[in-house]
């Protein structure tokens, strides 16, 4: 069992919220701490990254909105989760994320080098190589179910 479990969320992806969080229930000490993390990138893209869709603290509001709603859903009544959202660069956020948090595990969701986010799998590596604690990588839920070929 865990004192200090920190997940990391991507919030667009409700599947891989409940299995993560499902997984660290499972695996979260009476009284310990549970920690959810979502890294987004605030700044603009192409040639004027100043210049923004959305406003970082709408940006910051939305994600952290969408992480509420996921532990409301998700984890039980008497349960509590810290949400923590940073803008940033993902891998280097959640490894100093988990440093200041002392965590004793962090978990994490992996789509592999499918999906739509084709970093996913570098920043996956990146963390689990480096972070100063444990790390837990859970296969999506689309890749454990896929059919085997």
């Amino acid at each position: 069992m865990y004192q200090k479990l920190l997940i990391a969320i991507d919030p667009e992806d409700d599947g891989e919220g409940k299995r993560a969080l499902e997984t660290a229930m499972e695996m979260l000490a009476e009284g310990g701490e549970l920690h959810l993390a979502s890294v987004y990138s605030p700044g603009g893209g192409g040639f004027f990254p100043y210049v923004t869709e959305e406003a970082p603290e709408d940006k910051e509001a939305a994600v952290r909105e969408t992480l509420d709603q996921m532990v409301q859903k998700y984890l039980p009544k008497n349960s509590h989760a810290n949400l923590h959202v940073i803008a940033g660069n993902t891998g280097e956020k959640l490894l100093s994320l988990a440093g200041q948090l002392c965590a004793d595990l962090m978990i994490l969701v992996s789509r592999g080098s499918s999906g739509h986010w084709p970093l996913r799998r570098a920043t996956v590596e990146y963390v689990s190589v480096n972070a100063s604690c444990p790390v837990l990588v859970l296969p999506s839920l689309e890749k454990a179910n896929d059919p085997p070929e």
